[in-house]
């Protein structure tokens, strides 16, 4: 299939050139017949070539060149379709297009076949990876999404992203034509990326075909449904527009106002739009008859809208003055729907000629105009206006990455995306390497990188990526980073997220030698003493921690004596004998059992002393352990002590009680307290008040703080312990005080 090159027309055919399109009027040079030779340079190569979508190669290529023709793009733009659909098919094309037709040709044809390229395998990686209802629904969210961050990469040039729109709506046109179904993706792209860029850079014209047609493809009975309610009725419809607006304009122009009045086309997506947004039928829909009046002046905008609604019935609910109170975008007009004196519904828009510039051209020309000068736009140089209106709408698709979720990031270039081998999309800041993108992937993948291939060559893990390129990690199958990458002068890191993440691993090692420098040194204590039954865990909760590898941290770093574990677990009579355990007597307590003494069941004039391991105290529940040369050690009967060397010696086990004289408050008895606090100033001495107000004697205290947390043990003199628990409580309602508890 081979087509005519695309006929120039005269100038009156070509309708006023967008502001953007102005911005690459001389970006490329022009020549003696430029779209001629281009067209013919690359027929013999594409007549008989199809793309994926199944349409003639040559002839979409024509087809992108009347779009851009009828946008006012010049020859030279024109004649950029051919070449980069050539690329594919030459072996060295950007040295045959440099020599056929120079650098700046071969520079724009490799960046968009670039961009091309990476597109389509970017969306069949997404449709191979999508299986489920659900996934596919992520996968075309997410395809959308690389796509839009794609093409904000490539747009540095801005001729790219003219010659992506002009090629993204032929293709659309080429399924409606052809009635072929439409693959996944490329109408979600249209109307989700493609046309909302379009609307930011002012083409009007392509954003509103694009709409309808994407739209057409996503949801065939609604739009068709739409469709057939314009249908109805369209001739009358028409008619009587034509007759309000001839009506208007001649009446406005009656009473001194300077006004020319148009009909304004709606497209079918901004009606289900509308419609959609405010919860409509289509009866409701006031805006599908509408004009547009034009007038000189603010106070003539204001003056028509007094007229209008003096000679029609207005809507009030419906009106919004957009003079007064701008949109977020700079949009000013007065909107008001009238009825008129058939009951037809009718929007009317008023507004001057610059509003209704600014309303058509968008900001870029706003800008382009009226806020950029020599110094350019947000600290963009330019030096002419051209350079002008480029650093304008540099700002331009900063803004619609702003807008479009991703975080600003003050300077255009500061992004790059490379791509995987499956063609999914990674961001990375500008000059990341191949390390930092394979920590974008995954931190494991960041480990155990050992190599890349950036576009099937190996290079050196230092080596910047660049935007559209393929990396491959070459990994290990164990192991870590390496300290050189930390190193800034080596260049081998660039993202925030890399260099967090490979610190990490290495403060993750530190703190693993650590931890096993600490765990064997509390197994050999335990080794030492016989403990190694004890649960680590349990020993560490004992000792105020919340788990063993705390404990092992501490002990580890030095911060935590051993002689704290020796202590717990050094009880004053040993589990087998009470040999080494000192004899106490209480000065205060008698030992003639008649005198009310402790009182040994089924013995006479036994010695008897109190187990400091748990410190009984009346009225604890008590058991007696007959120890070898020592007497009887008396024990409360949940101390755990007691439970070993019953179960070795139990026939050593003896009844005991409390005397009469203990339990009518004749003596004093030793009991340690353990108190866990958040360590601050005063700590100490107010819980030092507390036991002195309730008159309980201190007799000995240990402290030790680790990590801003106390760990303290009072021994208070008591002679009932059943008063401890009140005070245990006035201890714990103390500021910074976690529990408070007989030990």
């Amino acid at each position: 299939m081979k087509s005519q090159a695309p006929a120039t027309s005269d100038n009156s055919a070509i309708k006023p050139v967008l502001p953007v399109v102005a911005a690459t009027a001389h970006s490329l040079p022009e020549q003696a017949n430029t779209l001629v030779r281009a067209r013919a340079f690359a027929e013999p190569l594409l007549a008989s070539e199809l793309l994926d979508t199944g349409e003639n190669i040559l002839a979409h290529a024509d087809a992108v060149a009347d779009i851009l023709r009828s946008i006012g793009g010049s020859e030279a733009m024109q004649a950029a379709s051919y070449l980069v659909y050539a690329c594919d098919h030459l072996n060295r094309p950007q040295e045959l297009i440099a020599k056929a037709f120079g650098d700046n040709f071969a520079a724009l044809a490799m960046e968009t076949t670039k961009l091309v390229r990476v597109q389509r395998q970017a969306r069949l990686a997404q449709l191979a990876s999508a299986r489920s209802s659900a996934a596919n629904q992520q996968a075309d969210t997410l395809q959308t999404e690389n796509v839009r961050k794609m093409l904000l990469a490539f747009s540095r040039d801005l001729r790219v992203v003219m010659l992506r729109l002009a090629s993204r709506l032929q293709t659309l046109r080429f399924f409606a034509a052809s009635k072929l179904p439409v693959p996944d993706g490329i109408a979600a792209e249209a109307l989700q990326v493609f046309a909302p860029l379009a609307n930011r850079l002012g083409i009007w014209e392509i954003k509103w075909e694009m709409e309808d047609l994407a739209f057409r493809f996503q949801e065939p009975d609604t739009y068709r449904q739409v469709a057939k309610w314009l249908d109805e009725k369209r001739a009358e419809r028409e008619a009587n527009v034509e007759r309000l607006r001839a009506t208007l304009e001649s009446e406005l122009n009656a009473t001194g106002l300077s006004a020319k009045v148009s009909g304004r086309p709606k497209h079918i997506y901004s009606i289900i739009k509308k419609m959609r947004g405010k919860g409509l039928d289509f009866a409701h829909v006031y805006d599908v008859r509408a004009l547009r009046v034009i007038v000189a002046s603010v106070p003539e905008c204001y003056a028509a809208l007094s007229w209008v609604h003096s000679h029609f019935t207005p809507l009030p609910e419906e009106f919004d003055d957009y003079i007064a109170k701008p949109k977020l975008n700079g949009y000013q007009s007065l909107h008001t729907v009238v009825r008129d004196s058939g009951g037809q519904v009718c929007e009317i828009q008023i507004r001057t000629q610059a509003m209704h510039d600014h309303a058509e051209n968008g900001v870029a020309a706003h800008w382009a105009y009226k806020e950029a000068g020599a110094k350019g736009y947000a600290g963009v140089s330019a030096s002419g206006a051209f350079e002008t209106k480029i650093a304008v709408l540099r700002q331009l698709l900063e803004w619609e990455r702003d807008l479009s979720g991703t975080q600003p990031h003050g300077v255009f270039d500061d992004l790059i995306y490379a791509l995987t081998p499956e063609a999914a999309i990674v961001e990375l800041p500008q000059g990341a390497t191949a390390v930092d993108f394979a920590y974008s992937v995954h931190t494991s993948l960041g480990h155990r990188c050992r190599g890349a291939r950036v576009d099937g060559v190996m290079v050196p893990l230092n080596t910047p990526l660049k935007n559209g390129q393929t990396v491959e990690v070459i990994t290990v199958k164990e192991g870590g980073p390496s300290r050189d990458w930390l190193n800034s002068e080596q260049g081998y890191l660039v993202s925030h997220r890399a260099r967090t993440k490979v610190r990490a691993w290495f403060n993750a090692l530190a703190l693993a030698k650590t931890t096993a420098k600490g765990r064997e040194a509390v197994e050999k204590l335990l080794q030492r003493e016989g403990k190694t039954a004890l649960k680590l865990d349990d020993l560490a909760a004992q000792l105020g921690f919340t788990s063993a590898d705390a404990l092992f941290e501490v002990v580890g770093k030095e911060e935590f004596s051993l002689r704290a574990i020796e202590q717990l677990l050094r009880p004053d009579e040993p589990p087998q004998h009470d040999l080494e355990a000192p004899l106490i007597r209480k000065p205060r307590s008698d030992s003639n059992p008649s005198k009310g003494g402790l009182l040994v069941v089924g013995v006479d004039s036994l010695m008897t002393q109190m187990a400091k391991c748990c410190k009984p105290a009346p009225p604890d529940a008590i058991c007696g352990f007959v120890t070898r040369g020592k007497g009887v050690s008396v024990h409360r009967t949940d101390c755990p002590n007691l439970k070993e060397m019953v179960a070795k010696n139990g026939e050593r086990l003896i009844d005991v009680e409390w005397g009469l004289n203990q339990t009518a408050g004749g003596s004093v008895f030793p009991v340690d307290v353990a108190v866990q606090a958040q360590d601050r100033q005063g700590l100490l001495r107010d819980i030092s008040e507390v036991f002195t107000k309730e008159k309980m004697n201190v007799i000995g205290v240990q402290t030790q703080s680790i990590k801003g947390t106390a760990w303290m043990t009072f021994t208070v003199e008591v002679a009932d312990s059943g008063r401890l628990h009140k005070v245990l409580g006035l201890v714990a309602e103390l500021p910074g005080v976690r529990s408070a508890r007989r030990r």
